[in-house]
């Protein structure tokens, strides 16, 4: 069993691996003092697209002593289940460093993975036969129980990315793959839908904030043909404000025609009593 100061440590370097991931790499703790770990192949190399299962076995006197290393994944770099010699595994305890974490390990191991140094645990083949191995990786992987039991969430149809797949250390911003993120419903993967681009977006937007009334600011009315609501208008007659033939309280044509009438009457009514009172008073002057 590890101690307490090792327990403590690997708790602490798995809560940082979490929030900083290392490059296509993540991993997961074991209640027996052993770290699930899998990485996935780097671009540009013969294992790009490959999903590599192993294991870290800690010490009880961890971070003083390095821990064994083994891989399951056939990957032509690595003989399955068995422990590597490299640097930082228990093969050398010499040059063992106690300030590297885990995630120093890892990254260590991958940055190995790409060589071609031969030592114990590893093995020579051709790159053709990597991206074979490559290539069929994450089939072999879903079938074992070790990788279901440690890493439930990537057994799915379509390899799922790591958290961090490289793209600062390539200078590429870090964007999930929503083909390989997604959730999976009854063992079938769920495809996304496909993401409109930023002028699709755009125009949606425009097209919506057009069509809702913005609060506070008053529409004007479109115009409308006068002549063709309210032929009164065409010979005169009075409308109201608005056009269009309508008033505006809402009154009807008719209601504006009569008050157009009433007018008419009062103007010539009144001229009829003016030249009434002329005529008398002219009679009266001339007798």
């Amino acid at each position: 069993m590890a101690t307490k100061a090792a327990y403590k440590r690997l708790t602490k370097e798995y809560v940082t691996m979490q929030k900083e991931p290392p490059p296509f790499i993540w991993a997961a703790p074991d209640e027996k003092d052993i770290l699930t770990c899998a990485f996935r192949g780097p671009p540009d190399s013969p294992y790009a697209g490959g999903e590599y299962h192993g294991v870290l076995l800690f010490p009880s006197e961890y971070p003083f002593k390095p821990p064994g290393i083994k891989m399951y994944t056939p990957s032509g770099r690595f003989q399955p289940d068995k422990r590597i010699c490299f640097s930082m595994s228990d093969f050398h305890p010499g040059s063992w460093n106690p300030a590297w974490s885990v995630a120093t390990i890892l990254t260590g191991l991958v940055s190995f993975m790409l060589s071609d140094e031969m030592t114990t645990g590893s093995m020579t083949t051709s790159d053709a036969d990597k991206r074979a191995l490559a290539a069929r990786s994450h089939s072999w992987n879903v079938e074992q129980r070790r990788f279901k039991e440690a890493f439930p969430e990537y057994c799915t149809p379509i390899p799922r990315d790591p958290p961090n797949m490289g793209e600062k250390e390539r200078g590429i911003p870090d964007v999930p793959n929503p083909t390989t993120t997604m959730p999976v419903t009854n063992g079938t993967a769920t495809v996304p839908p496909s993401v409109p681009s930023a002028r699709k977006l755009t125009g949606i937007a425009s097209a919506t904030a057009a069509s809702k009334p913005i609060p506070g600011v008053v529409r004007p009315r479109k115009p409308v043909a006068t002549a063709a609501r309210n032929p009164a208008a065409a010979t005169g007659g009075v409308t109201a404000a608005g056009g269009g033939g309508l008033e505006a309280g809402g009154a009807s044509g008719p209601s504006t025609i009569a008050a157009g009438w009433r007018q008419l009457v009062w103007e010539k009514w009144r001229w009829g009593v003016v030249i009434a009172l002329a005529v008398i008073l002219s009679k009266m002057l001339s007798t």
